[in-house]
């Protein structure tokens, strides 16, 4: 096994050519299935200059104010010990915290049913820029999860992350 640390090396994300915004970019890829990137990058578009007519912001401002609201503060990992499984609250990474608001507004936008994708993303991200809808409901059970199991809060340094 080896001593040293690893080193994860995370791929570069270039911004997308509409908004220059890597945050466009990163939805982009949620969204695109099957390596049809040019689909996927006008699914967003539309959705996003839509939403932002109807709400009378900035496309920008609108994804940005909708991924803050969907994005978790906190979560719970498991932690195994002494054959009990705990459910610990902990602070998830930047990173991460993004990537489960994007992965969890592109999941919402697909199991709606009868419209384009296009129409779908843009109706939750409206109402995600409302604080609203199935994605901020997600984000406060997976919160309401962590608070009932705030008493194994102490577990946290078994994973030798911040506990809250």
């Amino acid at each position: 096994m080896s001593r040293r640390t690893r080193v994860l090396k995370r791929p570069t994300i270039s911004p997308d050519s509409t908004f220059h915004s890597i945050l466009v970019s990163r939805l982009i890829n949620r969204i695109m299935w099957n390596g049809k990137k040019t689909v996927a990058t006008k699914i967003v578009i539309d959705a996003l200059n839509e939403a932002s007519t109807e709400l009378q912001v900035a496309p920008l401002e609108l994804l940005e104010t909708a991924v803050g609201n969907v994005r978790p503060t906190i979560e719970v990992k498991s932690v195994r010990v002494g054959g009990a499984n705990y459910q610990v609250p902990m602070e998830p990474y930047e990173a991460r915290g993004l990537r489960l608001a994007l992965t969890w507004i592109t999941d919402i936008a697909r199991k709606m049913k009868g419209r384009p994708m296009a129409q779908k993303l843009k109706q939750v991200l409206k109402e995600s820029y409302n604080s609203e809808g199935a994605a901020v409901a997600k984000r406060n059970s997976v919160h309401q999860t962590a608070a009932g199991n705030k008493a194994f809060a102490h577990l946290a340094s078994r994973l030798g992350r911040k506990k809250n």
